[in-house]
């Protein structure tokens, strides 16, 4: 598989991340062929969540994957804390326990990302600052990131934070462009031209962070996958055009187009089926032309000004 430079890092990643939030919901079997799929596919990277599961997805993982030291080397791992219940916490203690609960759980002795899930309104910035370089001296976690975060949040961080934030973890797909609708229709009168985000995909290219698009085939929030949908016969359409001149199926076409984009992003899967993620891994060979990008662009129902 295709690889990239994970941020400012030296660690070189697949252009596919595996999403394990639903690996709770198989059987152990299920999982174990699951995960010796991603890695024949050369899927070697793992995204994970303490939350996911109530963290039983994790164990889930470790067991499946059977971890040990020689394995724990050919794998990247990351995980995400800052949840909690009714909450959102980036207290130094909170990620310090969240970090040791992780490792725990991974059967692991440390972790190669870890990324603030979501932000936090009471952050205060310079306890992640000591947080983080507890966590890096000890040798507990090797790189950072952020998830659903802005630039103006990310800035704030940056002031105390040493560390390179070397990933954004941020919801995109076809049907859910908005930050690349935004810069499409600068100043313009529709809906569309709304910032939501402060152009944090601009952004993130400037400062070398690498987008980590989660939920790439969903519509709305959860609301539903776009693939195969009646709500979306147009962009269905155009997708089964693309995919049958490719030879690939529409799940390959609608992570290519994500991959087409210059940013370099690495979309995080959500499939625990095993022929839809061979089918999200073929992406990396897929290049869309230009007007293939647009193409599906436009029948999504978005808009050039």
């Amino acid at each position: 598989m295709r690889t990239i430079k994970l941020g400012t890092s030296t660690l070189e990643v697949p252009v596919i991340a595996v999403g394990c939030m639903r690996i709770n919901s198989i059987e152990k079997s299920e999982a174990e062929r699951f995960v010796k799929t991603a890695l024949e596919e050369g899927a070697n990277f793992f995204d994970h969540a303490d939350i996911y599961g109530g963290g039983t997805c994790e164990e889930i993982f470790s067991d499946a994957i059977q971890m040990n030291d020689d394995l724990r080397e050919k794998v990247i791992l990351q995980s995400k804390c800052g949840i909690r219940k009714g909450m959102f916490d980036f207290s130094k203690e909170h990620i310090l326990a969240s970090v040791d609960g992780i490792l725990k759980r991974l059967g692991t002795d440390y972790l190669d990302v870890l990324l603030l899930h979501r932000p936090d309104a009471l952050v205060e910035p310079e306890e992640v600052a000591e947080a983080f370089d507890s966590l890096e001296s000890s040798g507990k976690v090797r790189y950072f990131g952020v998830s659903n975060q802005k630039p103006m949040q990310i800035e704030l961080l940056k002031k105390f934070v040493k560390q390179p934030l070397v990933a954004n973890q941020l919801q995109l797909s076809i049907t859910n462009a908005t930050m690349i609708s935004n810069g499409i229709n600068v100043n313009m009168e529709n809906d569309p031209a709304v910032d939501r985000d402060g152009s944090i995909l601009d952004y993130c290219r400037l400062n070398d962070i690498t987008v980590q698009p989660w939920s790439p085939f969903q519509y709305g929030f959860f609301e539903g996958v776009f693939l195969d949908n009646d709500k979306f016969p147009e962009l269905n359409q155009k997708i089964d055009e693309i995919a049958e001149k490719y030879d690939v199926t529409n799940t390959t076409i609608a992570i290519a187009w994500l991959l087409r984009h210059p940013a370099n992003m690495q979309p995080v899967t959500g499939t625990m089926n095993v022929n839809r993620l061979r089918d999200c891994c073929k992406a990396s060979d897929v290049r869309l032309t230009r007007e293939e990008w647009y193409e599906i662009y436009r029948a999504a129902g978005n808009i050039l000004p």
